[in-house]
């Protein structure tokens, strides 16, 4: 729509009419103007010109005389003593307290889906009727706990130093309040111990105290082939120590270590892990939460490919058996 156009919708005139305006008469041409006309005229500013300042962007259109200064705590007063004098609001529905477990949701949805509710054949009653004949409720069977680890740690001691030949697997789990001192003369007994095969020390609130004293015995023992030391409170420079260790004979083959508090190792950390478990060709189980992919999916790549040697190894073996 032109201009002339849109100035004949509006006014019912041509724009040819209308003679054009002097701006040197502007203060006679505002002096025909009503009251009305002048304070539209005055209000049409625009709110978002940001070269006005805000006071200017809209004329005031309180017609009310100021009462005073701005006081803050006679507002609060006043607001106060309004909300006092209203009326409260008439409930549409009066209360009623109803039983636990019962609300008026529930209730439509019942009426609804009974409303909704589609006959049974014949056919399907005869199906539920046998399936709540062979129902039956039974009495709930409680499993029972773990029972308390009991193994004699002294006892335990004793052997792994005497390297006795019946001790093949020890169970530390979940021993609570197994001193620091008993922890290392575990460990120490591992340096020359030719027996033990399976070392589990979880939950036994191991620190990095006792992993130093387990790395060294790991650089001199030749047997042990699974070491299990999850939930305990082993930091991950300790546990790349631990790997290093094992990577000196190569004889430990599962290693479990998840659940260390503080559990994220970090990305140096992942990054030595990594390395280690390359350079390992025996490792075949590795427990450890990772927090990067990539160590995830190097460390995976890895084991797999022991495990692919060992099956290969067996396999070669039986062709020539």
């Amino acid at each position: 729509m032109t201009d002339s156009a849109e100035f004949l919708k509006l006014t019912g005139q041509k724009s040819e009419d209308v003679p054009d305006i002097d701006l040197d008469n502007i203060d006679e041409l505002l002096a025909q103007l009503t009251q009305e006309e002048l304070d539209e005229l005055n209000g049409d500013f625009d709110p978002d010109n940001s070269f006005l300042p805000p006071s200017e962007r809209m004329r005031s259109q309180t017609t009310k005389d100021p009462t005073g200064p701005f006081s803050r705590k006679k507002l609060l007063a006043f607001l106060e003593k309004k909300a006092k004098d209203e009326k409260d609001w008439e409930n549409i529905k009066q209360y009623v307290k109803k039983a636990p477990g019962s609300s008026d949701v529930a209730d439509i949805s019942e009426k609804t889906w009974k409303a909704k509710e589609v006959p049974k054949t014949q056919e399907e009653k005869d199906i539920d009727t046998e399936i709540m004949r062979n129902w039956r409720v039974g009495a709930l069977q409680v499993a029972p706990f773990e029972p308390p680890n009991t193994t004699d740690v002294e006892q335990s001691i004793r052997l792994i130093k005497d390297n006795d030949s019946s001790l093949k697997h020890l169970n530390l789990n979940n021993i609570k309040n197994i001193s620091y001192e008993r922890l290392e003369a575990v460990c120490d007994g591992l340096k020359t111990n030719t027996q033990l095969e399976t070392l589990e020390m979880a939950s036994v609130a191991m620190t990095d105290r006792v992993a130093k004293r387990l790395s060294e015995a790991l650089k001199e023992n030749k047997t042990l082939t699974s070491l299990n030391i999850e939930s305990n409170f082993v930091t991950g420079e300790l546990i790349v120590e631990i790997l290093k260790s094992i990577n000196v004979n190569k004889t430990v083959t599962e290693f479990r270590a998840t659940n260390q508090k503080p559990e994220a190792l970090g990305n140096k950390v992942e990054t030595k892990i990594i390395k280690l478990v390359q350079e390992n060709d025996k490792m075949m189980k590795l427990g450890l939460a990772f927090e990067f992919p990539e160590t995830r999916v190097k460390v995976t790549e890895k084991l797999q490919s022991n495990y692919d040697q060992v099956r290969k190894k067996r396999v070669s073996d039986k062709g020539e058996a």
